[in-house]
């Protein structure tokens, strides 16, 4: 394992300036509020899911297929857009990102047919919110090097934190005012915060990019029709479905398991258990990125890996023994989502140590299609899973599974692959 202090000592590697130095905290900052201009379409789902159903007059299965194409389009597309990023640079694809994020709500708001909610909410959103994120974690790691972990983990943390601001605003304002009301005014709010933040996006001087751990230093920049070909990838890519299955099942259908558990009005500190639940969630789901992105800078990508998946699959077992207990519901919830939202700062730094920075964009937009296909297992099929078993104990049951599967891959196949791997490029 090379550690930061040893990535930046090591003869040959450049230090970065004080001057890129500073700059890189002012672009971390401008891709964070980036990030959080974006989280509200995927994190506050589903508070829209019981007004939106009562509004089209449709089941949950149908209604969540929006979420589904959100994250499909979020991601499927993904590498084509990190090409353009790579192409055009940040700036204006990131702002392109941001308005469509943002405008997805506000077309949104005016619908009134199922395949129009679709179009809008699922396909523009998934189109803006894709551009966005591939585009600032394929900045960060190149910005930080040295601090790969924690810059990718950094980013994600405004993508997994940014609801926290709009949780409770929105669950208010949908009550007061409506859906439609709601979704107007914040998808505009988020178009203007988002569209000023990436004004300032800058990609690094090409001599600052390329600074990197002695291990880095020696991994060339594999193009994605390089990387495809690696088994490592296509392992990752198997371990990055399974956990944004399972995440992405709690994520998309909490509300309407808190109702069946019977603990959405319960009063927990004064405040109703649900958005306290996902306010809770947004905070650890945010903070888990960059902690266990700088523990794995540190302590190596799969050990933090093993350690982080197993927390979420004991944490949502006991989740699913402790139902009926308004309490532990929203102290587990946040513990589940502090096992689960790493993956955003693990997956793509791993992927950026192995195969290099030079292409580091276009080939996380390629793993990060895996977060596509989880959306489809933890969305509609779960809710058909829930739907035909008529409990939720067989679904939290798959999830769980899947959990403890990926800390297991992560420690005993991924880690030994990608040690040989990067010994062989050594040579």
């Amino acid at each position: 394992m090379t550690t930061r202090s040893q990535a930046i000592d090591t003869p040959g590697i450049e230090k970065l300036s004080t001057a890129t130095t500073h700059n890189r905290w002012l672009q971390l900052g401008l891709g964070l509020v980036c990030m959080m201009a974006i989280s509200s379409p995927q994190y506050v789902w589903t508070l829209m899911t019981k007004p939106l159903a009562a509004k089209l007059g449709i089941a949950l299965p149908e209604l969540q297929v929006t979420f589904s194409l959100l994250i499909i389009l979020q991601t499927f597309f993904s590498p084509f857009q990190g090409k353009l990023i790579d192409r055009f640079g940040p700036r204006l694809l990131i702002s392109i990102g941001t308005v469509l994020s943002g405008m997805s709500w506000v077309l949104a708001s005016m619908v009134q047919s199922v395949p129009m909610l679709y179009v809008t909410y699922g396909v523009v959103g998934g189109l803006g919110t894709g551009i966005v994120y591939v585009g600032v974690v394929g900045l960060m790691v190149r910005w930080f090097p040295d601090r790969r972990g924690f810059a990718a983990g950094a980013v994600a943390a405004g993508y997994g934190m940014g609801a926290i601001v709009t949780t409770f605003p929105i669950a208010s304002s949908l009550a007061a005012r409506g859906v439609d009301a709601t979704m107007l005014t914040f998808g505009i709010a988020f178009a203007v915060v988002g569209l000023l933040a990436s004004q300032g996006l800058r990609v690094p001087p090409s001599h600052e990019a390329v600074a990197a751990s002695a291990t880095q230093a020696a991994v060339a920049g594999l193009r994605p029709s390089q990387t495809l070909k690696s088994p490592i990838f296509w392992l990752m890519f198997l371990m990055m479905t399974m956990m944004s299955t399972s995440g992405l099942m709690v994520t998309s259908q909490m509300a309407t398991f808190a109702a069946d558990f019977g603990v959405t009005k319960v009063l927990v500190l004064g405040m109703a258990a649900l958005p306290l639940a996902l306010t809770i969630d947004r905070l650890t789901n945010g903070l888990t990125r960059p902690l266990f992105g700088w523990v794995s800078d540190r302590l190596g990508r799969e050990n933090t890996m093993c350690f982080a998946f197993g927390l979420e699959g004991i944490a949502m077992a006991l989740w699913l023994i402790t139902r009926d207990n308004a309490v532990l519901f929203v102290l587990l919830s946040g513990v589940v989502f502090f096992g689960w939202g790493e993956i955003f700062s693990l997956f793509p730094s791993t992927l950026t140590d192995t195969f290099g920075t030079r292409h580091a964009t276009e080939n996380y937009g390629w793993l990060y299609i895996s977060q596509g296909i989880g959306s489809i297992f933890g969305g509609p099929l779960a809710a058909l899973m829930h739907q035909h078993a008529g409990s939720w104990v067989p679904v939290f049951g798959t999830a769980i599974t899947l959990d403890i599967t990926t800390a297991v891959l992560a420690i005993a196949v991924l880690k030994p692959m990608r040690s040989r791997f990067l010994a062989a490029q050594r040579v």
